[in-house]
């Protein structure tokens, strides 16, 4: 007997209402209804889930983002059809199971003694031969032999012209049959089991429960009660941020509306977040040491909540999810570029916000994140800087203000200390993000500090890379931006360079490399009038070895552009040493020595002041101190399906052991009395065909000896 793909029929209801039952009952039906959460399983897995709306607008458009959120992409686990689709599939596999069963059930009793001799002539293995012995003895040493080797015998006598014979039917391998109803079964114990601890529970309650999502913030106190779910709900699963300290006994369920706030029968207080590193700095170890407030009790239970190492208390499991700031206290140093304003200190705690004002722009600081362990890969030194006479530009900025970690030698990682992120909001509302580190990095030999900056969090961080001065610090940098931003001391700049350049030239030849000088510096400063008719492509501003570019392709010809462009970048060098040496002595610092050192300095402070065109923003925060507080993320979930699922995953996996594994066999021997003899037909079937049935049927062939005539097969 072979499963039907077809649904059960009803012929005495009506014809659509018995058409409707025999498609929810077919398999083709269950089949498709599986393709179908297949295929949304694999679009929640490529695409992130509960994600925050502005990563799918920036990642897919208004447009597409819009025909996405309709669909539920962004939750497809939680999303009414794929609900809807999973409980068809529930129906559609229990009326398969339904309508098999009685058959199945029925052919696994059956020995099936009743077939033709004429029938057994029509299979692929039999066997005759005549015996010396009458029907009857035959029979009976046949079925002995038969259930010595395992198999299940049945006995049937039958009359004919000759007299009576005897028909021997026997098999084995019903577990198949069982393997099929296992299989089927499991897949409506798993579903159930994933609908109980799904979202469904919670859905219910938002659509006919009287509970709404909560869209915006707020504090949790202050959430009515009409956002909240009793600590009786039977499945949930949400995350519970704890800081160091404080307690929290209210989780957070991420819904496509907004979120759900679940009340639980106990607080978890946070004594330590513990995490350990290994020697290359990467994390070896995540725990939290805690205290189980229970609400009915009042017991206190201490525990230590581990990575894979769960803690659980009144059927509630907690997972140690991840980890966060919980509000560290930090110290920047406000350093401006390009204005002649002193430093200035400011402080804040990570998730708060603050104002910045120079009496005419405002902007908003909000503090987002500190992380004291960074681990970045530094493999791969290359040379101390570079010549900025044969850069090539679009190669160089590329490089310079791509991701700070980037290498394609062998990877060696290593901690670079401390980083802070902070947004910088304007009027508008628009925000940058920046991502700084405290120390310097040192990265092809030089040491430099990486000023991180994205426009979305969906983009990654490009980095600025300031080099540092002889006290390893930001100044030297800073104050070498500020003079190159006032027009009085770029003019002072070029004249000290042409005085030491061309002491000895005509006047002629002074005014003309002074003349140069300053069309150099200018150019570079991005505060030329020749700036307003070149292209400047999707810079924000012209300025830099981009300005130079530019000019050159603009003005020279394609066959004088390498020996000008030559020149001109060793005026600019010129003059931006100068230009270093007056920005120093503003500030009451000595000269800078000439050497191999203030050479790479200089080398890569021009390519940082090229690339700072690309930095959006007049200042930059340095992280000067910082008091750590840290919190853990725990993931707090009650899954009474889990037992359910398990129970379905072990039905499977023998389900499929035993279609795949387990053959079912039947064997008949037909034995009609024949003279003083019988004749005997043995035939053999299998729902499979392998070789072992020819191997299985030799040895069974065996068993009518002594054979008179020539076999078959």
């Amino acid at each position: 007997m072979s499963a039907s793909t077809a649904g059960i029929e009803l012929p005495r209801v009506h014809r659509r209402l018995a058409a409707w039952v025999e498609l929810l009952s077919s398999m083709r039906f269950a089949i498709a209804l599986l393709s179908v959460i297949c295929i949304a399983s694999v679009v929640g897995t490529v695409l992130k889930q509960h994600e925050p709306p502005s990563n799918y607008v920036n990642q897919f458009g208004p447009f597409w983002y819009e025909v996405f959120a309709r669909l539920d992409l962004y939750s497809v686990y939680s999303a009414w059809w794929f609900l809807l689709i999973l409980a068809f599939l529930v129906v559609s596999t229990s009326l398969c199971i339904v309508r098999n069963t009685p058959k199945i059930l029925a052919d696994m009793r059956q020995f099936k003694e009743h077939v033709r001799e004429q029938s057994l002539r029509a299979f692929h293995h039999k066997a005759e031969v005549e015996l010396a012995e009458d029907p009857r003895q035959a029979a009976q040493r046949l079925g002995q032999a038969l259930l010595r080797r395992g198999w299940k015998v049945r006995l049937q006598a039958r009359a004919t012209e000759h007299g009576t014979g005897w028909m021997v039917a026997a098999k084995a391998g019903a577990a198949n049959k069982i393997g099929y109803l296992a299989a089927h079964a499991a897949i409506v114990i798993i579903c159930i089991g994933g609908l109980l601890d799904g979202d469904l529970m919670v859905r219910l309650q938002l659509w006919w429960g009287g509970k709404e999502p909560l869209r915006g913030g707020g504090l949790i106190a202050e959430v009515p009660d009409k956002h909240r779910l009793s600590d009786a709900n039977p499945t949930f699963r949400g995350n519970l941020l704890v800081t160091e300290g404080t307690r929290a006994g209210v989780a957070v369920l991420q819904q496509p509306e907004g979120v759900v706030l679940q009340e639980l029968p106990f607080e978890v207080e946070l004594k330590k977040f513990i995490v350990e590193y290994y020697d290359t700095g990467m994390p070896r170890l995540f725990a939290s040491d805690i205290v189980i407030h229970d609400r009915y009790t009042g017991e206190a239970k201490p525990a230590r909540v581990e990575v894979n190492h769960p803690v659980q208390h009144r059927g509630i499991q907690i997972y140690q999810s991840s980890f966060d700031d919980g509000g560290s206290l930090v110290k920047l140093r406000a350093l401006p570029l390009g204005a002649a304003v002193k430093p200035f200190e400011v402080q804040g705690r990570i998730g708060e916000a603050t104002t910045l004002t120079n009496g005419q722009e405002r902007l908003r600081l909000e503090f987002t994140g500190l992380r004291v362990i960074n681990v970045e890969n530094m493999g791969g030194a290359g040379t101390a800087g570079a010549d900025v006479r044969k850069v090539d530009l679009r190669q160089a900025i590329e490089a310079r203000l791509g991701a700070g970690n980037k290498t394609s030698s062998e990877r060696q990682l290593r901690n670079v200390g401390p980083s802070v992120t902070y947004k910088l909001r304007d009027d508008a509302g628009q925000a940058r993000e920046f991502h700084n580190y405290q120390l310097p990095v040192e990265i092809d030999g030089q040491r430099v500090y990486l000023l991180g900056v994205r426009d979305t969090p969906a983009e990654p961080f490009r980095y600025l890379r300031v080099p540092v001065d002889e006290r390893d610090g930001l100044e030297g940098f800073v104050h070498l931006r500020t003079a190159l931003a006032d027009p009085a001391l770029r003019r002072q700049a070029a004249q000290r360079y042409v005085a030491q350049a061309a002491a000895d030239q005509p006047e002629a030849v002074r005014t003309a490399l002074l003349g140069s000088a300053q069309r150099a510096i200018d150019l570079f400063a991005g505060d030329d009038p020749e700036l307003q008719r070149l292209p400047k492509g999707d810079a924000p501003r012209l300025g830099g070895l981009l300005a130079l570019s530019a000019f050159v392709e603009t003005n020279i010809p394609e066959a004088e552009r390498e020996r000008f462009s030559d020149v001109l970048l060793r005026i600019l060098n010129g003059t931006l040493w100068e230009l270093y040496q007056l920005s120093r002595a503003q500030v009451g610092w000595p000269p800078a020595e000439r050497g191999d050192a203030s050479a790479a300095f200089m080398t890569q402070a021009v390519l940082a002041l090229s690339d700072a065109f690309f930095y959006p923003a007049p200042l930059v925060l340095q992280l000067t101190d910082f008091e750590q507080v840290q919190a853990s993320v725990f993931q707090v979930a009650r899954a009474p399906g889990k037992t359910i699922v398990y129970t379905g995953c072990v039905l499977l996996i023998v389900g499929v052991f035993a279609m795949l594994y387990v053959r079912e066999r039947r064997l008949w021997v037909w034995l009609a009395p024949r003279g003083d003899g019988t004749h005997a037909l043995m035939a053999l079937s299998s729902n499979r065909k392998l070789l072992d049935n020819d191997r299985e049927f030799d040895a069974l062939r065996a068993l009518l000896s002594p054979p008179r005539s020539e076999e078959t097969a």
